[in-house]
This record gives structure tokens, C-alpha cells and sequence, in this order.
């Protein structure tokens, strides 16, 4: 039955050589990639076994946990294709010992699993410098190969059987994300000031915390064996072989809860009433808000616009803090932070609509209604942030006095943001993902407006809104009376270039309507 489910799994690998001719080139090219990353990888730890054994240490161990969280959660965050999925073979009379025997089996049969065997067995060379150890390792090896390629297994399986709707793949995909926007700036920021704190630096003390985790225990018992750590060894390999048996375990049952469980209905929820439209006025303006408060309600595509609206300053938040600024001044920066990149998401909102655009392009010279609807959303959730937030900030900072500086310079990036978005948004609009299409996905764009207009956009929020980020500064480190002088200049460029914005914009939308929709209809 294995050989059966191998002579399939080579037929779906040679019918991928037949594909077009693009599709064709870009496997190639990646199987290339693979290819050479397997070569450099064996070069680079047959070359450790002349290292310090500290430092191999380092680097296998830290090297190896990210190779099995990577095969243990990308199938599951961006919920890759199961060609081979447990659920196809349920009607075949075989029993689910033998599906999911031979579906492990064949899990070794892939460019990905060759390669991480491969580099598993490379960890051999590293620790060959004695018998006894060369034989360790050769088992270490064998156990984190295992791990890696059924836990991939499990991963893709899992994925395909609980992400069964798009909405639950597209959560997925942004919570993992999310996830690593956050982490890999933290390691590198404790990294960086980490090192070289005590005798064994950062990476060592990660290395060790790392070696006693299911994913790096199976790669830290030959170097403590090398170390003359033997107990160590010993009770990491029982880690090492626990976590094996449990993805097997989890494996096995997973395959006879899919076996039996075809496919799963998806839940259709049944919308009564008129919605936001039925809620907001009944003028151009009102529609287009309403149609636009919609979208942001069920579209993964204004989601995944609002991801980077927290990491920034999240992100800016650890930066500041492990290089030594005091928490008082780091305080005061993720509500305009924020505020900056809320207001810039509209700068190519139009093309989120695709060819439903031609409604306000058809009705004829509705530049206003389309440029005010369009900001509705954005006013919605600004003012609760700016209102809330500029308190906390100022509270957390034990500045109160601040607060007007605060709201002025987050209002300002809000409303000089808003104004220049509905002049990009008509004047340069680029493709957009196509509705229906996942939230991450981006088609190609044809010239440079995809590359300027965001960039133009968001400098210019900054820059016009100097004077209150100004004036804000100033009040920190010289006088605290500055603090007003924020909110008022604040809040006046934000409602001169809002307007200003709103009156280009409008213009420039009824003139290239017909542009505006041919964009659109080539997105």
C-alpha cells in the first residue's frame, strides 16, 4: 500500500512538469533554490565540527527550533494546498493505521522534507568527532527529520481540515503575520543588547533555554554529549523521542477523525434589514458611507490594511525602549504613530472597489459624496482611538500637560492623511487586490505609480504635519506652553488640508472618472 500511495504522489511530481511555460521556470527556479540552500547548508555544518563546541551548539540548536516551529506553523498561518489530503482515500476500504502510515511515508517525498533530512543528517559531521557521539547524533538526527517532516504533515492536514472558509485562512494568515512582525524585531533588539552580558552572551543563554523545548531538544543532545553533559543528553532525547510520539499520536487520530468526517458544511448567516444603509442619510454621501462601513465590516482586505496601523508602533515602542529612551517620551509616540498610518490607508481606497466604481463614475459628478463616504470609516475609528488613547498615553507618560499635544499632532496626521489620500486615491490609483481574492495576495502593477504613491503619500502626512510634531517636541525639552501651540496648529493644518484635499480630490474624481474606471477594470 505504501508503494501504491508513492506511485501516486510521483505522478502528481511529473505532472507538474506539466504547467505553463512561466509556472514551469518558477518551479524550477525553486527547486534550484532548494538545491543550493541543501548544499550550503551541509558545507556550513560540516564545516562546525572544527568550531567551538559552544558555538555549534548555538547554532545548531537555535538553527534547528526555527527549522521545526517553521514546519510546524507555516502550513497551519498560511494554510498551504494538501495534494494529498486524508479525506481523498476514505473510500478506498483501507483502515486509518494504513492511510496515515503510508501518507507519513510519502511525506519524506517532497523538496522541503529532502532538504530538512538532508540538513539533519549534516548535524552527523558536525558531531563526528568521536564514535560514540557520531552515533548520538546520527539518532538525533534520525528523531528531528521525523518531527519536522509529520509534523509538516500534520500542519498541512490540520490546516486544510479546521480553515475549512476563507475568513478562518485569512485570520490565520494575519495573526501569524502579526506574529512574526513582532518576534523577529524583538530577538534581533535582545540580540543586539543581549550579547555579551554575562560569560555565555545571549545566544548561548537562548540555546540553552531552547535546548530544553520540544523544539530544540532533539538538536541539543549531541552537544551536550560533546560538552560531557551525558544526563542532559539523555533526558533531552526522552524530550526529543516524547514529542516525536505525540505528533504521531496527533497524526493518526487526526487521520481517523478526517477519514470520517468527508468535508464540513459551512455556516451561511442570513443578513436582515437594510444594514448601514439603513442607518445612515439617505444622500449620495450616506450610500457611499454605508457601502464603505460595509465593506470594512466583511472584507478581509480592509483588515489586512489595519495590520500595520498597531505593529508600527509596537514595533517602535521595543526599539526605543532597548536602546535606553526613558518610558515617559516612548509613551507619548503610539497614538500619533497610528494615527499617521490610519489616515494613509485610504490613499489607493478606490481601487479596493474594482469595477464597482462605475456606480459613482455613472451617476455622475459625485466627487464630493465619494470623497467625504470614503473617510467615514476612518472617522469612525479615529475618534475613539485619538480620544482614549491620548489619555492613556499622557497618563502612562506621567505627563498630563501633554495631552493637547497629543491630540493635535495624532488629529493633524488623521485629517493630513484623510486630505491627501482623496487626491491619490483618484489621481493615482494602482491594482488592488480583487475582491474575493485573499487579503495578502497583490496583483502586478504596470508603472510607478504603485511604487510612489504610497511613499509620496505618507511623506507628505509627515511633512505637512511638521509644525504640530514641532511644537509637540518642543514642549517635551523646552516649554511646556508649546504643548498648546500643537493642538492649535494642529487641528488648523489637518482642517485646511482636509478641505483642500476633499476639493482636489473631488475635482480630479469627476475629470478621470472614465480613467478611474478602466484602472479599475485592469486591476
Amino acid at each position: 500500500m505504501v508503494a501504491e500511495f508513492l506511485r501516486l504522489k510521483f505522478r502528481l511530481i511529473g505532472n507538474a512538469g506539466r504547467r505553463t511555460t512561466p509556472q514551469l521556470i518558477g518551479l524550477i527556479v525553486g527547486v534550484a533554490y532548494a538545491v543550493i540552500m541543501a548544499v550550503l547548508l551541509v558545507l556550513v555544518l560540516a564545516g562546525l565540527r572544527d568550531a567551538e563546541p559552544e558555538f555549534a551548539r548555538n547554532v545548531v540548536v537555535i538553527g534547528g527550533s526555527v527549522v521545526v516551529a517553521g514546519f510546524l506553523l507555516v502550513p497551519v498561518v498560511f494554510s498551504i494546498r494538501d495534494s494529498m489530503d486524508p479525506r481523498s482515500f476514505s473510500l478506498l476500504g483501507l483502515t486509518d493505521s494504513k492511510i496515515a502510515t503510508a501518507l507519513a511515508v510519502v511525506a519524506f517525498v517532497s523538496v522541503p522534507s529532502l532538504v530538512v533530512t538532508v540538513a539533519s543528517f549534516a548535524t552527523v559531521a558536525t558531531w563526528s568527532r568521536s564514535p560514540g557521539l557520531a552515533v548520538l547524533a546520527l539518532v538525533s538526527a534520525i528523531v528531528g527529520a521525523f518531527t519536522c517532516v509529520l509534523g509538516a504533515r500534520l500542519s498541512v492536514s490540520l490546516a486544510a481540515f479546521a480553515f475549512a472558509t476563507r475568513r478562518a485562512r485569512e485570520i490565520g494568515a494575519a495573526t501569524g503575520v502579526f506574529a512574526i512582525i513582532l518576534i523577529v524585531p524583538a530577538i534581533v533588539l535582545l540580540a543586539l543588547t543581549g550579547w555579551g552580558d554575562d560569560g555565555r552572551g545571549f545566544f548561548s543563554s537562548l540555546s540553552s533555554v531552547l535546548g530544553w523545548t520540544p523544539l530544540g531538544a532533539v538538536w541539543a543532545v549531541p552537544a551536550d554529549a560533546a560538552n560531557g553533559q551525558w544526563v542532559f543528553a539523555v533526558l533531552k532525547l526522552l524530550i526529543a523521542l516524547a514529542t516525536a510520539a505525540l505528533i504521531w499520536l496527533a497524526w493518526k487520530g487526526l487521520v481517523a477523525v478526517m477519514t470520517v468526517t468527508p468535508g464540513r458544511s459551512v455556516e451561511v448567516r442570513e443578513h436582515s434589514g437594510l444594514g448601514w444603509f439603513g442607518r445612515t442619510p439617505t444622500t449620495p454621501t450616506g450610500a457611499i458611507a454605508a457601502r464603505l462601513l460595509t465593506y470594512w465590516a466583511r472584507d478581509p482586505r480592509y483588515y489586512a490594511q489595519l495590520v500595520i496601523v498597531p505593529v508600527v508602533p509596537v514595533v517602535a515602542i521595543i526599539v526605543f525602549v532597548f536602546v535606553g529612551v526613558p518610558i515617559e517620551y516612548t509613551a507619548l509616540l503610539p497614538v500619533p504613530v497610528m494615527c499617521m498610518f490610519l489616515g494613509w490607508v485610504v490613499h489607493n481606497d478606490v481601487a479596493f472597489d474594482n469595477t464597482a466604481i462605475w456606480l459613482h463614475v455613472a451617476a455622475g459628478r459625485l466627487g464630493v459624496a465619494d470623497r467625504i463616504g470614503r473617510m467615514v470609516p476612518i472617522v469612525f475609528i479615529a475618534i475613539p482611538l485619538i480620544g482614549i488613547g491620548s489619555f492613556l498615553s499622557v497618563f502612562f507618560a506621567n505627563e498630563l500637560d501633554a495631552l493637547p499635544a497629543v491630540l493635535g499632532t495624532s488629529t493633524c496626521l488623521v485629517l493630513v492623511g484623510l486630505g491627501l489620500g482623496s487626491v491619490f486615491s483618484a489621481r493615482f490609483p494602482y491594482a488592488a487586490t480583487r475582491p474575493g481574492d485573499g487579503a495578502f495576495t497583490q496583483p502586478q502593477s504596470a508603472g510607478a505609480a504603485w511604487v510612489l504613491s504610497p511613499g509620496f503619500s505618507l511623506l507628505g502626512t509627515v511633512l505637512l504635519s511638521t509644525p504640530a510634531i514641532v511644537y509637540g517636541v518642543l514642549g517635551v525639552f523646552v516649554n511646556r506652553e508649546y504643548y498648546w501651540l500643537s493642538l492649535w496648529w494642529g487641528i488648523g493644518v489637518g482642517v485646511v488640508v482636509l478641505v483642500a484635499g476633499v476639493a482636489i480630490g473631488a475635482r480630479v474624481f469627476n475629470r478621470r472618472g472614465p480613467e478611474i474606471l478602466a484602472a479599475a477594470q485592469r486591476n
